[in-house]
């Protein structure tokens, strides 16, 4: 038996791990990749530097290839469906894909569903984007409806592309690149969550526990999986509706939906995201299968594995690059402090902000879980030395 080869575009971290996923499996991952030194680039055994954006580039990538897949929604439709046109299974297709890169279609398209979103409506200008927020005030309501969120209909992720306005004044910036641009209205919520599933090409599906994403700066800081105190209704509810989205959409591999948990007890979606997920990297350590190795399994239509909890409480929490670039110093620290302590590092060079990995604790207490997962990502950056 020959086993296949998955195509890989994208060489960060998201690329590393899903690679680390099929070994076990025997899967062969070849990656279209920046440079030589992108975090997958390091560990797997076939790598073409080239440029994704490139129809040519891509075409001589996928040969070879049983199946395409992604790290990130940034190549673009059209050379996704001249694959599809060669013959070459790409997974997520291009007409699902499509509403994780472009906001706009995105937000169309769950309107047309039935999904519930914020208030939005693609704006052209500063004097559209004042109306937009007049619009949102409650009749007899003063003001001028500000705050509002701009966003980047493409390319946005980790708070890049996205603007929190609070006039008129500061809604020039987002208009300056020429792209459209979408005004949403700026959500009371109580917390953020994230409801991850798996869908394969033959329609099974799974859904992995809810969970609470606490954010800093626009950037994933910490997750709980499952959500504290959610009611089992809301948490049904939230998986429910990313299955009806990944079915609705024809989704193939792992579909993150992230959601607004509004304070009246409703849900949002935010953003969608086709690829593994940050919100989804407890599941290395803490399901019985991760969603590296379903993805995996669905973008090859196996049969997916069981996503249930292997503990009562598991938190992830990222750890950002600060000042001490030198974190293996760390590791003695971290690993004789906490022996069931599981740290993933991207091999990417340590700058101030920037991901270069991740912790994962588990356990029955969920407030010596938490401070366990913080403790150490905060010692491997620097900000905690004792």
């Amino acid at each position: 038996m020959t086993f296949p080869v998955v195509g890989m575009v994208g060489g960060g971290q998201l690329a590393r791990m899903t690679h680390e996923a099929g070994i076990p499996l025997g899967i062969r991952f070849k990656l279209l990749s920046d440079t030589p030194q992108d975090s997958a680039a390091q560990v797997v055994g076939e790598v073409v530097v080239g440029d994704y954006r490139d129809l040519d580039t891509l075409r001589d990538f996928a040969r070879g290839c049983d199946v395409i897949t992604f790290d990130h929604e940034h190549v673009p439709t059209e050379h996704l469906r001249a694959l599809e046109a060669d013959g070459i299974p790409v997974r997520p297709g291009p007409d699902a894909l499509v509403h994780a890169q472009d906001k706009g279609v995105m937000r169309a398209r769950l309107d047309a569903i039935g999904v519930p979103c914020p208030r939005h409506r693609i704006v052209t200008d500063v004097q559209d984007v004042v109306a937009f927020a007049a619009e949102g005030l409650a009749p007899g309501e003063e003001g001028d409806g500000f705050p509002v969120i701009l966003k980047t209909v493409r390319g946005g992720y980790d708070g890049k592309g996205v603007w929190f306005v609070r006039s008129a004044e500061e809604a020039a910036d987002p208009f300056r690149a020429g792209v459209p641009v979408l005004a949403e209205e700026k959500v009371d919520f109580a917390r953020e969550l994230a409801a991850n599933v798996v869908r394969s090409p033959h329609g099974q599906a799974v859904a992995y526990p809810v969970v609470e994403s606490q954010q800093v700066g626009g950037v994933c800081d910490t997750v709980i999986a499952p959500a504290p105190g959610i009611a089992e209704e809301l948490a049904l509810e939230a998986q429910e509706l990313a299955l009806r989205i990944a079915k609705e959409l024809g989704v193939v591999g792992h579909l993150a939906v992230e959601l607004f948990e509004t304070r009246d007890g409703h849900i949002l979606v935010n953003e969608l995201a086709m690829r593994p997920h940050n919100s989804g990297h407890w599941t290395q350590d803490g399901a019985v299968t991760s969603q590296f190795a379903n993805h995996v399994r669905a973008v090859l239509d196996l049969p997916l594995g069981d996503p249930r909890p292997r503990a009562r409480w598991t938190v992830m929490a990222n750890v950002l690059g600060g000042d001490f670039p030198d974190m293996y110093s760390a590791y003695l620290h971290c690993m004789a402090r906490d022996p069931q302590l599981k740290i993933h590092m991207y091999g990417k060079d340590v700058k101030p902000g920037r991901k270069v990995g991740h912790v994962n604790t588990y356990g029955d207490d969920l407030d010596d879980v938490l401070e366990r997962a913080r403790h150490a990502a905060g010692y491997l950056r620097g900000t905690i030395t004792e």
